[in-house]
């Protein structure tokens, strides 16, 4: 009878350690400080594979990923405000050029992250490499940059410069906030 009772308390406290979907994990990188917000984009990744190296890249190619979506969103927002500030019949012409302004941004501002953590995990049971990396990419230095290669670029307008200018100081200043 004192068995089945303990089986049973056992049986119990097991449940409910678990849960109905299974025991909680708590991995690396989460938590408010791994977390994008005003002044900073952020993204984690995580990567699983039998050699270090490749576990390495994955984790590295899922953080890059999730940065590049949030900065993505971002510059479609101010190229969205853009739009709405210059809709002239040239307003396609305009979308052009912000948009190709946009990507030589990206692709040099991207490179400008930094890592701000990294942990490698290696399972011998399962012979595998969990590798977790998170990174960051400050908000106001990549619209400053935005801002110089807008004014530097010969093919906008003094009047879309001016556009341009205003709108990323109004993003900046939310940055600040």
């Amino acid at each position: 009878m004192k068995t089945s009772i303990l089986v049973s308390v056992v049986v119990l406290i097991t449940a409910c350690a678990s849960g109905p979907f299974g025991q909680k994990v708590k991995e690396p990188f989460r938590g408010s400080g791994y977390e994008s917000n005003n002044r900073f984009f952020r993204g984690t990744g995580k990567g699983e594979s039998t050699a270090d190296n490749v576990a390495k890249s994955k984790a590295d190619i899922a953080a890059k990923t999730i940065l590049a979506g949030q900065i993505n969103t971002t510059m479609k927002q101010v190229t969205d405000q853009y739009l709405g500030q210059t809709q002239k019949d040239r307003a396609s012409d305009v979308d052009d050029k912000f948009q190709s302004l946009v990507r030589e941004v990206m692709n040099t501002n991207i490179a400008d992250l930094k890592k701000i953590g990294e942990e490698k995990y290696f399972d011998k049971k399962e012979n595998k490499y969990t590798v977790f990396i998170a990174y960051e990419v400050k908000k106001s230095a990549m619209l400053k940059f935005l801002k110089q290669q807008a004014k530097a670029n010969q093919t906008i307008s003094t009047n879309d410069q001016d556009v341009i200018q205003k709108i990323l100081e109004d993003e900046l200043k939310k940055t600040e906030e």
